[in-house]
């Protein structure tokens, strides 16, 4: 039983009093300004580390935060960018992204395994000592280079299993911080299927009210069953515009600890799971969703976090938002709770309701207008029909749910019409399993799925729609489109993901006789279309010292692209952003003789530039 007590002393110790005093890799000892944190959502990942502004402009020295080697470099245009790794003799090691260029030993190095290999962009790890670093050590200097926005430095701290660790909580002295958190919305959302949020199933948000440095709802929200409270709030740092992520939420039942969300850690092999931790990016959670493996909540047992309360009960609930310095608000609201109440009041019936279905996880929901014909639903489901009653009317509109694990029904009769629901098939979370009709084929892996997946999916003549943009994959699915009807040449076709606005982005495929076959990870809608135009290429500067072009492609996008001098291979450096490649000599002898280049699009298409250098 001490032994046990010990442990939990262990895990309540901040990890500082473990760690050794780091350097901080900007201008140690000086004041440093933040453009991300941590704790900071991205659309499409976790941000694992902060960002370090280097006063808007590319250059500034970036230093070794510790001893140790380099066990990793990788030089690319995408993504960190170019980017170094160094272990430390504690195990933990640090890494710097975004780099304009790295430290002439860690360049040397580079440059002669790139020239061994021929190749643009190459991730080397080097063995131990080859490449070895001083506390203190400039390593690079400040850029923009990869997916970055701007010119900063991208800064990690991970641990002895790659795990990514707040660097906050090594208490670098050159960040200061005194800004609370600010929120802007909050939702409560069912939980199950006899849930409700004021008498309905449907997850609803309101706009909170700052009184003094706290936010409050003013009304009551009545609920029934279990419901899931979700906030939409922010990190402010001083002295600059940027938005942060709250590290820290606690949710309070009458002063009494309910749930609590520490984001202090993350490990890379679940970091997508952070996209079912909030809702669209935006709202955090405050309640654990199904087949969610991240361990920053207490409790995390299925529906840790829901709340509810008895038929006439009022419960006073708290919301505490929290940085890493301190700062911190909060949110008070109460609910009441109620018997799901089968009529809602509404100011006026509606006349012409159009039938509705939305699907919230395994619930499908139906709305439908006013019948003369009864009310009382007939679902055909595995063969069997069953009758399904409204579960509430509101002015005339009759709400019909549906738990889809019980069955994907084939169609409904709701008395006015006959629907056919767009899901076809629930997928289990971490199986395998293959799916295919008349028109699509998907295989889904054990680790494609985030969640349980009600698959539904749309066929037209030049596109396909797989459920929606705004539910997400942990990994690739692989899909077949059968036959889909298109005229044009297969040589040139390939498959676009097609945004809301239009704007279409390549994917790929390979053609299969009459079908084509592509790995995606996203959902959304799927077009075809052709690429044949090459790419474009515009010499800006060609002599002895350096050879320096623009290169474009209008479509598919650039895939990659190889120039040689007098028969000999050279290095293309490449800035994505500018559509700039310029070359690296791997000795100091002048350019003479042929210069060729080619560039290569998505789609295969490409383009060739040559001239001579005298």
């Amino acid at each position: 039983m001490k032994s046990n007590k010990l442990f939990l002393l262990f895990l309540l110790f901040p990890i500082t009093l473990f760690a050794q005093e780091y350097l901080f890799p900007v201008k140690p000892g000086q004041r440093n300004l933040l453009a991300g944190n941590f704790s900071e959502i991205r659309p499409n990942h976790f941000h694992s580390g902060i960002d370090v502004k280097i006063g808007g402009v590319d250059g500034e020295p970036i230093l070794s935060i510790a001893d140790g080697y380099v066990y990793r470099v990788k030089l690319s245009t995408y993504g960190y960018g170019n980017v170094v790794y160094i272990k430390h003799p504690n195990g933990q090691s640090s890494v710097y992204a975004h780099l304009r260029n790295f430290s002439p030993k860690i360049h040397q190095y580079l440059k002669q395994e790139i020239y061994k290999a021929q190749k643009n962009e190459l991730e080397l790890f080097p063995e131990a000592g080859i490449i070895p670093i001083k506390r203190g050590e400039i390593i690079g200097n400040g850029g923009n280079t990869g997916s970055s926005g701007g010119p900063h430095l991208h800064f990690e701290i991970r641990d002895s299993l790659e795990r990514a660790i707040d660097p906050f909580q090594f208490r670098f002295k050159e960040i200061v911080d005194n800004s609370a958190p600010v929120l802007f919305r909050v939702a409560l959302r069912p939980m199950d299927l006899d849930s409700r949020v004021n008498g309905k199933f449907q997850r609803q948000e309101f706009t909170p009210v700052l009184e003094g440095n706290r936010y409050v709802l003013k009304s009551p929200i009545k609920i029934s069953g279990k419901v899931g409270v979700e906030v939409y709030a922010i990190d402010r740092m001083d002295d600059v515009s940027n938005i942060f992520g709250v590290a820290v939420y606690e949710l309070l039942e009458d002063q009494k600890p309910v749930f609590r969300v520490d984001i202090n850690h993350v490990d890379f092999e679940k970091g997508r799971f952070f996209l079912t931790h909030t809702y669209q990016n935006r709202f955090t959670r405050l309640y654990l969703h199904p087949n969610n493996p991240l361990k920053i909540y207490e409790p995390d047992s299925l529906q840790s976090g829901a709340v509810s309360a008895l038929s006439g009960e009022k419960k006073q609930f708290r919301v505490m938002m929290k940085d890493y310095f301190g700062n911190s608000r909060a949110l008070e609201f109460q609910v009441e709770g109620e018997e799901s109440p089968l009529f809602l009041e509404t100011a006026s019936k509606t006349l012409h309701q159009k039938t509705n279905i939305r699907y919230e996880r395994e619930v499908m929901v139906l709305e439908a207008g006013p019948s003369y014909f009864g009310s009382v639903a007939k679902v055909f489901v595995n063969g069997f029909v069953m009758d399904l009653p409204p579960a509430y009317s509101s002015g005339g509109v009759r709400t019909y749910l549906w738990d889809m694990n019980y069955g994907i029904p084939d169609s409904l009769d709701i008395c006015t019409e006959l629907v056919i629901p767009k899901v076809i098939k629930k997928i289990p979370f971490n199986e395998e399993l293959y799916f295919a009709n008349n028109h699509i084929e998907i295989q889904f892996w054990e680790n494609t799925l985030l969640d349980d997946l009600f698959l539904r999916v749309d066929h037209k003549e030049y596109a396909i729609s797989i459920n929606s943009p705004n539910e997400y994959l942990q990994s690739n699915m692989e899909v077949v489109w059968k036959n889909p009807s298109y005229s044009g040449d297969q040589n040139y076709t390939h498959v676009y993901f097609q945004a809301a606005n239009g704007r279409k982005t390549f994917v790929g495929g390979d053609w299969e006789s009459g079908d084509i076959r592509f790995k995606t990870r996203n959902f959304g809608t799927f077009v075809l279309d052709e690429d044949r135009v090459p790419p474009s290429i515009q010499p800006t500067r060609v002599n002895s010292e350096e050879i320096r072009f623009v290169i474009k492609d209008e479509k598919s996008g650039i895939r990659d692209f190889e120039a040689w001098v007098d028969g000999k291979w050279v290095l293309m450096r490449y800035e994505h952003k500018s559509n700039l490649i310029w070359s690296e000599k791997l000795d100091k002898q002048p350019f003479k003789g042929e210069v060729l280049l080619k560039v290569r699009d998505m789609a295969g298409n490409e383009a060739r530039y040559s001239t001579t250098i005298r």
